[in-house]
């Protein structure tokens, strides 16, 4: 376990340095190792640059989203790599993005729960989705089904318009039993997405999402949510309220999102709302960077050295170096608020919008995995008495989650290829030190 964030080593690590004549006189044991797991939708993302007269063959109104069949799909591929139009491949999907960045992060196992193709060949979608997934994340537990994956076809014509033409081939006929609950009981999170609560009749995977909440919920292991898309949340923010209040330990969102849970558009004001469901939240804002919201206890909030941010909650941040925690183990629970702005303004060239809340979102479930890592492995730490949610603190979060953000916004995939540099040649110590 690599931990989060840049930050001087003798705050953390490592947990093998200890004095070494005492160590001599002491067995230790062996290192507590520690995961996430994560439930998707398992797709593969292809882009294509192709004539209008291609949309109009395969009736996909330009600039909007369509569901296609298997057959259309098949067609549809075979003629964009026959005319060699195909510009790149991804594996893709909200969950399997994040659980593959946290394994790049943290240098250690996740756990992906999903389908994949019993019979795989070379150059096929489910062939792609395993050479674009680290090897780091344990598809050991997927299941077999006969067919596809998904497909998402990003298709974008000589103006620059994009299409989606979107085949659900077999991602949603994971089954409860392939849930393993052992594995789902022994992780530091559940990860899930909005999507997953709305499959189609005779689609199990909501079936198979909620039994590995219910393991979860056992066993005390935050569950994760992750919207995914206003439009979803918009045909009944009720029922998503009720569902985040029953099942939901931390929420990922983006604005838009954010205002068609609650009804603010402000994104302060939206975390506000959203507290009173879930103990914690990471919201991506665009351009104007991203906030951390969350509990915690009176008597152990601390106080920011920063300069105190003005907004429709005035000097929202005050608290910002506190530490999270769960809302029902504070004695005293207070609202906490934290905000960053884009790390270096944002890339000079932003070369792909889609994944970059997932990256942040895999930032803030490293440093929480890290915290049931370094508890486990120093548990006399005093960091440890007083016990909370995450590792960091709401302000490290942000910086930790904003610097991930950055680096899937400056590349094509949404995926990570390596973890963060070890020396920030653009950046002063201070960013990660302060």
């Amino acid at each position: 376990m690599k931990f989060p964030g840049q930050r001087k080593s003798k705050h953390y690590f490592p947990v093998k340095t200890r004095d070494p004549l005492l160590a001599q006189l002491t067995q230790l044991p062996e290192p507590f190792t520690t995961y996430i797991s994560g439930i998707d939708q398992t797709l593969v993302d292809i882009e294509a640059k192709v004539e209008d007269e291609l949309l109009t063959r395969y009736q996909l109104p330009k600039g909007n989203s369509t569901l296609i069949n298997d057959e259309q799909a098949h067609a549809l591929y075979t003629e964009l790599q026959a005319n060699g139009l195909i510009s790149d491949e991804f594996a893709g999907g909200t969950i399997g993005n994040t659980v593959h960045n946290y394994s790049i992060l943290a240098d250690d196992r996740s756990v992906l729960f999903g389908v994949m193709s019993k019979n795989i060949e070379v150059g096929s979608y489910s062939y792609r989705y395993l050479c674009h997934t680290s090897s780091k994340v344990d598809l050991n537990y997927l299941q077999p089904v006969d067919g596809p994956i998904g497909r998402c076809f990003t298709l974008i014509s000589e103006c620059g318009e994009r299409t989606f033409a979107i085949s659900k081939g077999a991602m949603d006929k994971l089954t409860p039993d392939y849930i393993n609950k052992e594995v789902v009981q022994g992780g530091s999170a559940l990860v899930l997405t909005a999507y997953l609560m709305r499959a189609s009749e005779g689609d199990g995977i909501t079936d198979a999402a909620m039994t590995a909440i219910q393991f979860a919920k056992e066993a005390d292991v935050p569950v994760v949510l992750t919207l995914g898309t206003r439009f979803l949340i918009a045909e009944d923010p009720v029922w998503w309220q009720n569902f985040i209040s029953e099942h939901v330990t931390i929420l990922a969102m983006n604005e838009d999102e954010a205002e068609a849970l609650t009804g603010h558009k402000d994104p302060l004001l939206a975390c506000e709302a959203a507290l009173e469901w879930c103990d914690m939240i990471l919201l991506t804002a665009g351009p104007v960077g991203l906030y951390t919201a969350g509990y915690a206890d009176d008597a152990e909030k601390r106080e920011t050295s920063h300069q105190l941010l003005p907004g429709s909650i005035p000097e929202f941040n005050r608290y910002e170096f506190s530490r999270p925690k769960n809302k029902a183990d504070c004695e005293n629970p207070l609202k906490v608020y934290a905000h960053i702005s884009p790390y270096m303004g944002g890339p000079e060239r932003i070369r792909n919008t889609n994944g970059a809340g997932d990256g942040a979102l895999s930032a803030l479930l490293h440093d929480l995995s890290a915290n049931t890592f370094h508890k486990a492995n120093v548990p006399g730490s005093s960091k440890h008495k007083r016990d909370g949610l995450c590792y960091s603190s709401f302000s490290q979060i942000c910086k930790y989650a904003n610097r991930v953000a950055y680096e899937v916004l400056a590349q094509h995939s949404p995926r990570l290829s390596r973890g963060l540099p070890e020396r920030e040649d653009s950046l002063e110590e201070s960013y990660w030190g302060r």
